[in-house]
């Protein structure tokens, strides 16, 4: 038996502001406890005041490392997605969000990283030294990513074309992408409304996707991202009413 030795956190040496920040964040006792009461507040909010429904649960995998990979027309998809998820995923699970929009401000990063326990992703400043280090994290500490590979809102609620930075995290890996079509956010809140409208809210959530043979180059990660674009777009089809 090895020695037992003491690490010292990850997020040790940083200062409060910046820890908020960072992708080496951990979480606490309190934090802990934050974040099971704001999901539970959540999934009450998204059932009373949106009608939340939820398909296809079953195939997401009982542990990580994981992404849950989704369409994105709505500040409430992050929340959305979070609500779908079992207890035993919530402490390891992050939505990577928009840094120039959820950590901006001391009070949006305490509600965005206690809170969500977001993430975040600076766009201006997203180079591969970025993808590296959530791509480590996710692999190394097995945590679960929300993603949106549109890289930003949809303006007329259609989905556009995903961007590489999703087969940037998993090319080569064992690492499954979990496909998920949200529908009703933007009815609820498009990108110009501020208070959300009283909506219904459906996700579904599809087979996960195995990319560990798929090579770690920027062809790759164009195969990666049309195959889980593809994916997202069947489940939006079958989400719609026939």
């Amino acid at each position: 038996m090895e020695p037992w030795k003491l690490q010292p956190a990850r997020d040790t040496g940083l200062t409060p502001s910046e820890r908020l920040r960072s992708i080496r964040r951990e979480s606490g006792l309190l934090e802990r406890l934050a974040h099971h009461l704001s999901f539970s507040i959540l999934r009450m909010y998204l059932a009373t005041a949106h009608r939340l429904q939820i398909i296809g649960r079953h195939h997401l995998p009982a542990h990580g490392p994981f992404i849950l990979a989704a369409n994105h027309c709505s500040h409430l998809d992050a929340v959305t997605l979070v609500a779908a998820f079992r207890p035993r995923h919530r402490e390891r699970a992050f939505p990577i969000a928009a840094g120039d929009v959820f950590f901006q401000t001391k009070a949006v990063s305490v509600f965005s990283a206690i809170g969500l326990n977001a993430l975040p992703m600076w766009r201006k400043n997203c180079g591969p030294h970025a993808l590296a280090d959530l791509r480590r994290k996710l692999e190394e500490e097995k945590c679960i990513y929300v993603i949106f590979p549109e890289g930003s809102r949809s303006r007329d609620g259609r989905m556009a074309s995903f961007k590489h930075g999703l087969g940037m995290l998993v090319a080569g890996t064992r690492v499954p992408v979990v496909p998920a079509f949200i529908a009703g956010t933007f009815e609820a809140l498009p990108p110009h409304r501020k208070i959300p409208r009283p909506a219904r809210i459906k996700i579904v959530i599809g087979a996960p996707l195995d990319f560990a043979t798929t090579p770690n180059n920027r062809e790759g990660w164009s195969q990666i991202a049309q195959s889980v674009e593809s994916s997202v777009s069947d489940l939006g089809n079958q989400s719609r009413p026939v």
